[in-house]
């Protein structure tokens, strides 16, 4: 009988480990993101911090800061914001990590926010470190943002993995049943920084360890170049909801993205759009993505160290802000870039003047 209830135990666990990685159904994503509401926000960094690491490090983290920033956001209507993490923090200082993570969902909470979170990226400078962090390059566009994990940790995956796997089960986790965090978005454009299909492996395992977790919101990695076809057929068949990046300015591709993605059947969350020069604005992009009930998260907010003004490709080293901004909406001051667009994204959020 003793042996019976142990193997009944162990098959009764991996029944239970089977159910919890279980993938939702897509009714169960659309039953979410109806429940939701219309989603609407930008991608965060508070305007004091040039990176994640910033963002995060007991030193640099500013309570007040943010909580000013996001009375912002609520004046225009944003009820969530995109906000990367920081697997350099965690590793030199996990508990500090959560718990200013929980300081930011409380701030959050009070402005009627709910953020979702990033772990790793592909984009920008290969590499990082823990402690002060560079000054901006004047003109040059996130002159300081880090990939996550950093080049140069990549090599030795048998001593990586295991030290990120502790990291994303563990703030999963301690959050998993927190009704503040909308979302996980498991790896920002994988294959960037020419990673291409090496990142493969690493999107993999982000998608395992989390749902090994299993926590009660949704998991997501979105896809943002049509190039990269290993990594968005995986992006695409374990990602609970559907999320994607577009910068086109072109209206009809807008509508062809969001058509092609809806063939998935499962919601739509733009995690990045709004880039003014090349023609991706808040006034042509913002209806269309309202019009097709899919959740419109623009990439800025307050210009600060990241330098985002500044386009990907034209630095402007000798001038304090370029005539057109490439992202971001407000001044560190509260003004607006543009009161147009804040016109705009308040008609469109319904908020009251």
């Amino acid at each position: 009988m003793k042996k019976f209830l142990s193997f009944a135990g162990a098959l009764l666990m991996l029944v239970s480990c089977s159910q919890k990685s279980a993938r939702w159904t897509p009714e169960q994503a659309q039953a979410w993101y109806d429940a939701q509401g219309w989603l609407v926000g930008c991608d965060y960094i508070p305007a004091n911090a040039i990176n994640q690491i910033e963002m995060w490090s007991a030193d640099t983290y500013s309570h007040d800061l943010i909580d000013k920033e996001l009375g912002w956001a609520e004046g225009l209507g944003f009820n969530t914001l995109r906000v990367y993490l920081s697997s350099v923090v965690y590793e030199n200082d996990p508990e500090g990590l959560k718990t200013r993570m929980g300081d930011f969902l409380d701030i959050c909470s009070t402005h009627s926010i709910r953020p979702l979170f990033v772990f790793f990226d592909d984009c920008w400078n290969a590499e990082s470190a823990y402690g002060k962090q560079p000054e901006p390059k004047p003109g040059i566009h996130n002159s300081g943002w880090a990939r996550d994990p950093s080049d140069p940790l990549r090599a030795d995956t048998l001593a990586l993995y295991p030290k990120l796997e502790k990291y994303v089960k563990d703030v999963l986790t301690a959050f998993s049943a927190d009704s503040r965090v909308l979302l996980w978005d498991l790896y920002n454009e994988p294959g960037n920084s020419n990673y291409g299909a090496a990142s493969l492996p690493l999107l993999k395992n982000a998608f395992k360890w989390a749902q090994e977790v299993r926590p009660s919101q949704p998991l997501t990695a979105g896809v943002w170049r049509n190039d990269l076809k290993a990594l968005n057929t995986f992006q695409l068949a374990n990602s609970d909801i559907t999320s994607y990046h577009n910068y086109s300015g072109d209206m009809a591709d807008q509508q062809h993205t969001i058509d092609t993605l809806k063939a998935y059947g499962r919601p739509l969350v733009c995690t990045e759009y709004m880039a003014r020069t090349k023609g991706c604005t808040f006034q042509n992009t913002l209806p269309i993505l309202k019009g097709n009930d899919v959740a419109a998260i623009s990439w800025g907010f307050v210009a600060g160290k990241t330098n985002t003004i500044f386009a990907w490709d034209t630095p402007l080293p000798d001038l304090a802000e370029p005539e057109v901004w490439f992202h971001d909406i407000f001044r560190q001051d509260g003004t607006p870039y543009s009161q147009a667009e804040i016109d705009c994204i308040k008609a469109l959020t319904g908020v009251a003047e």
